[in-house]
């Protein structure tokens, strides 16, 4: 039979070899798990540069664009500005005169109907 220090051995040398193949399967799974993200981000980076180049000339794309957009606005702010100018020079040109037709219609209209009143005053009404 075994001596007590013999079985102690032999258990620890047991537990030993059962540790040793639960981490050689470990670090096999692990290593799988590497070669796997290792293709993974291999794939990925091959999707990935078309997608950049593409992001790219959309952006410069769309950069393109907004010169041309900023120059319209521009144009659209210079042409609003002559309008409001072409606007108060047109006010200016044809409200004074025509304010000033009106006064004066207003004062001949006033005038003819001071004249007619004494006028009016004196004919007698018709009654129905």
């Amino acid at each position: 039979m075994l001596t007590a220090g013999e079985l102690a051995g032999l258990i620890a040398a047991t537990g030993w070899i059962v540790l040793v193949c639960v981490l050689a399967m470990v670090l096999v799974k692990l290593a799988r798990l590497l070669t796997e993200t290792t293709k993974a981000v291999s794939d990925l980076n091959e999707r990935l540069m078309p997608l950049l180049d593409d992001m790219s000339v959309t952006v410069n794309e769309t950069n393109r664009q907004l010169v041309a957009v900023e120059a319209i606005a521009k144009d659209v702010k210079q042409v609003s500005g002559h309008a409001a100018k072409l606007s108060a020079v047109t006010q200016t040109i044809f409200t004074g005169p025509l304010v000033k037709v009106s006064s004066l219609a207003y004062g001949v209209r006033r005038a003819i109907e001071a004249r007619r009143a004494p006028r009016l005053k004196a004919a007698p009404r018709r009654t129905r």
